[in-house]
């Protein structure tokens, strides 16, 4: 390009700003999902349809998480949710009570998760069960615990 050249415009096909718009508009959608999550999360109160939508999201979540930890020996309930600010308060039962990773699996696995997948979830509180004996609890290990019927 000499010094006299200038920039050269590029003629853009019809197609590629339509692409170009429907883009744009799916963000500022998505933004403005986000907002009103956001705006929800941040002290406000949802509508019954979001808690019931929310609530139903968790469920599948935690069913997805507690095979793996009752695999174990363990079990993964939920103890409290605050579905209008965020906050999910878990616990770790059976033989996570004696297990020397449940801080791990609380805060590596199931924080990670539900932080990631739900985005309503501002807040993961966890604490693991150790009601139980700490030998009772470690011969629940590998599968052996038996969730209590409530």
């Amino acid at each position: 390009m000499g010094a006299s050249e200038g920039p050269k415009e590029r003629e853009v096909p019809e197609a590629e700003t339509t692409e170009t718009t429907e883009n744009i508009e799916n963000t500022e959608n998505t933004e403005a999902e986000s907002d009103s999550a956001e705006a929800a999360t941040a002290g406000g109160h949802i509508d019954d349809a979001e808690r019931a939508a929310r609530q139903a999201a968790l469920d599948q979540l935690m069913e997805l998480m507690r095979p793996a930890v009752q695999a174990d020996g363990g079990d993964l309930v939920v103890v409290d949710v605050d579905y209008d600010a965020g906050i999910v308060e878990v616990q770790l039962q059976g033989a996570c009570g004696s297990c020397a990773i449940s801080a791990l699996t609380l805060q590596g696995g199931v924080e990670r998760l539900l932080r990631q997948r739900l985005s309503w979830v501002t807040e993961v509180r966890g604490d693991v069960d150790e009601s139980i004996d700490f030998l009772e609890s470690s011969s629940l290990g590998r599968g052996g615990y038996v969730p209590r019927a409530e």
